[in-house]
């Protein structure tokens, strides 16, 4: 394994900034040169565990908040998140968007904060809908999605709708997770095949 260009500058960059470290240590407490090298060992572990930990970072977020992943199979499978719903990133209109499953909605539905990251303007709508949900009724405006991607897939002129209320995520409902031939549940794992 060859160090890239920047890997050799954070390495030297690193070294010398523990040097300084050093040299500040032993310049400021030379009468008490046992006590100076304990708190430079304790630094120095700190040190070393803040550089384990920004390595590791990317394996331990798997473990601890895993992500949905594809099977051999082409099958899309999406771990239980810790708030207990399953959670799909899908591209709309060239943004990735964050939706919780949601088998009791019949639409995809997008929270009005959602809409304009994909570039609809919920003020501009028409909010001719209604929809039952646990916090009452609230109006819905239907729209039409450019452009809906999840993993390999790309589909034109989806159709979803627009949440008018208050609503803090995208679902993603039975229109789209109809498009799938199989839906299932195991060891939380949601899995969805084409």
């Amino acid at each position: 394994y060859a160090m890239a260009g920047n890997d050799t500058a954070s390495l030297i960059y690193l070294v010398l900034l523990g040097v300084a470290i050093f040299g500040y240590f032993i310049a400021a407490n030379r009468q008490n040169m046992g006590t100076t090298l304990r708190q430079l060992a304790l630094w120095a572990l700190i040190f070393l565990g803040v550089i384990a930990a920004a390595g590791l970072w990317p394996a331990i977020r798997d473990e601890v908040a895993p992500r949905q992943s594809y099977s051999s199979t082409g099958s899309l499978e999406v771990p239980r998140g810790l708030d207990g719903h399953y959670h799909v990133t899908m591209g709309v209109n060239g943004q990735p968007l964050s939706f919780v499953v949601d088998t009791g909605a019949s639409d995809i539905v997008l929270s009005q904060d959602d809409a304009r990251r994909v570039g609809i303007e919920p003020g501009s709508l028409a909010y001719l809908g209604r929809a039952q949900t646990a916090n009452g009724t609230v109006p819905m405006a239907r729209v039409t999605l450019d452009e809906v991607s999840l993993g390999g897939e790309v589909e034109h002129g989806v159709p979803a709708s627009v949440n008018g209320g208050e609503m803090t995520g995208s679902l993603l409902g039975m229109s789209y997770l109809g498009r799938f031939g199989r839906i299932s549940i195991e060891n939380d794992t949601l899995t969805l095949t084409r």
